[in-house]
């Protein structure tokens, strides 16, 4: 096996524990609504998951290790990430906010300023801030 086919292997790993994790936020409730469904679907294309693969993962997503990012700055690129694909989407008002927000919380951001920078990040997104001065932006929201 050549260096490079661990490093695929290893990369479509945290993939699919990156994709399990976030099923496993849509399961929080025990329903994946129907814009969660859409959302999943283009999540699952974006990160390169097989149809066959997402498949499994709905099916056992508890299986996979939950991985949020360690540091602060690797949960706002995630978020950042994630905020534009719901964007991109078009899942308006609460659904949005609401889908945007158990992932958020699922990422590690605390449950008691979840609401503000799911907003702020919301915002950033529809004004088409760059990866740079969203993650300034949402260090520094309480200026």
């Amino acid at each position: 096996m050549s260096i490079s086919d661990l490093f695929d292997s290893g990369f479509k790993r945290r993939n699919e524990d990156h994709f399990a994790s976030i099923v496993r936020v849509a399961m929080d409730d025990g329903v994946i609504t129907d814009d969660e469904k859409a959302f999943l679907d283009r999540l699952a294309r974006n990160l390169d998951i097989s149809e066959e693969d997402y498949k499994l993962i709905l099916k056992d997503y508890q299986s996979h290790p939950i991985n949020p990012p360690t540091s602060y700055d690797s949960r706002l690129e995630r978020l950042f990430d994630l905020a534009r694909m719901v964007h991109v989407d078009h899942i308006q008002g609460d659904k949005e906010e609401t889908l945007l927000k158990k992932i958020a919380i699922g990422l590690g951001f605390r449950t008691d300023n979840v609401k503000y920078v799911v907003d702020k990040a919301l915002t950033l997104v529809a004004d088409g801030v760059d990866l740079d001065t969203f993650i300034d932006e949402i260090k520094h929201m309480n200026r």
